[in-house]
């Protein structure tokens, strides 16, 4: 199994880079946190799962490996799979997801889209005993982001899932106007909210 890929970044797209390793390119599909940090041209690392079925090998990755690691275990969840377990880290960090499972927070985990309150209560449930403890959760989960730049993300996390860039960005405007400026997490669940109305 390939668990890490280190090369130039030749493609980069809304959830995905096409990294260029010694004339090979790999298509890797990421968080669109992870793809956003990306720029065509540049040196690329990134930690990396094969997910292999009978007529496809495809290949994820993550800024560090234990987001590869909260991925790989998601999957373990009876009807999780790569495109659900991708959509969990494009909306909670592993930390968040930690704190949300032990929680029981059934509400947060809903915000992942493709997971209602039966899955959400079923990842909390087979995952209860499987992720490792959040070490600083609550304070890490108030951190605040500059404001351009959580604005940045969110309409880029939005984007990887499925909207248009105009409903990405009024999402993010009105959560800004109502919110003010907030970490990354609260505000991609402010969003979702407000697209959901």
């Amino acid at each position: 199994m390939i668990a890490s890929v280190t090369g130039t970044a030749q493609h980069v797209g809304l959830d995905r880079v096409v990294v260029d390793v010694h004339g090979v390119g790999l298509l890797v599909h990421t968080p669109p946190s992870v793809a956003a940090g990306c720029r065509t041209g540049s040196s690329v690392a990134l930690a990396t799962s094969m997910v292999v079925r009978e007529d496809s090998m495809t290949l994820y990755g993550f800024a560090t490996a234990g987001e590869r690691d909260t991925f790989e275990l998601a999957q373990t969840v009876s009807g999780v799979g790569p495109r659900v377990a991708l959509a969990i880290l494009s909306v909670l960090s592993p930390d968040e997801l930690s704190a949300a499972v032990a929680a029981e927070d059934i509400a947060t985990l809903t915000k992942v889209p493709g997971i209602g309150k039966k899955g959400a209560e079923r990842i909390a449930l087979e995952l209860r005993d499987k992720l490792p403890q959040a070490p600083g959760a609550g304070a890490a989960n108030g951190a605040a982001v500059p404001a351009r730049a959580w604005q940045e993300h969110v309409a880029d996390a939005l984007v990887g899932l499925g909207y248009s860039t105009k409903q990405s960005s009024d999402a993010v405007a009105t959560v800004a106007d109502e919110h003010g400026s907030e970490d990354v997490s609260s505000a991609l669940r402010a969003a979702l909210q407000v697209l959901a109305r």
